[in-house]
């Protein structure tokens, strides 16, 4: 399985522990609220839904039609709702208590961030610290990189280096406030602009997380925070 589908078939797994849903509106939901869903095709999730049926961890039922007498005279079919079976939530249990590399990188973070309301807060830390480390090392990367080609950049490109290490200094400086948020232990602070275009979502941050503890999102001195599914990558 690809690192790509892994992360979808992840963030099916946990729309689906919301509710059931059929496959419009998990494709609109993967849309909408998971940024780095922003561009994938029917043809990518259907697939991937017929997996996880086939895995045990989804059941494919027969939605309500408006009107159920009339639908064989018109052709239109019920639609068909995908529901979390309970070795699908042992397994996505069993995904979100992971810490791996994987957790750290640009696009699985995103997912795994926009499901920190159903995460154990101490693997939310472990999460949190390893994506900080990993960029660290990248910033470090990124700063030895631009004193070696300094002399020979154009303006442009030097002002392009210097833009993707301030994404990535800026980010650091978010990680630390919610790392220090969670150490203190402090609730959810979510104003009404901040949501699922910053990778999180509405439904996750409205319900307790699995351990009982609420994660603590820091208020913030300025309107905007790095998108976690910002590719900062040179």
């Amino acid at each position: 399985m690809s690192r790509r589908s892994g992360i979808l078939e992840f963030a099916v797994l946990g729309l689906l522990r919301e509710s059931p849903m059929h496959g419009y509106e998990l494709r609109k939901r993967l849309n909408t609220s998971l940024g780095v869903f922003r561009a994938f095709s029917y043809g990518t999730l259907y697939p991937c839904l017929k997996t996880l049926v086939a895995n045990g961890w989804l059941i494919e039922e027969s939605g309500s039609t408006p009107d159920a007498l009339a639908a064989p005279l018109t052709g239109r079919r019920a639609k068909i709702v995908y529901r979390l079976t309970a070795e699908g939530k042992e397994h996505f249990e069993e995904l979100l208590s992971q810490t791996g590399p994987d957790a750290y990188e640009d696009e699985h973070f995103a997912a795994r961030f926009a499901f920190f309301g159903q995460t154990s807060r101490d693997v939310r830390m472990r999460v949190l610290e390893g994506r900080r480390s990993r960029l660290e090392e990248r910033l470090e990367k990124m700063r030895a990189s631009l004193a070696r080609t300094r002399e020979r950049l154009d303006d442009y490109t030097l002002e392009l280096q210097r833009h993707g290490m301030e994404s990535v200094e800026r980010e650091v400086r978010w990680l630390n406030e919610l790392i220090e948020s969670e150490r203190a232990g402090r609730d959810v602070k979510r104003s009404g602009s901040e949501g699922t275009s910053r990778g999180t979502s509405e439904s996750s941050a409205q319900r307790d997380n699995t351990s009982g503890e609420t994660g603590g999102l820091p208020r913030h001195r300025d309107s905007t925070r790095p998108d976690p599914s910002d590719d900062t990558t040179t």
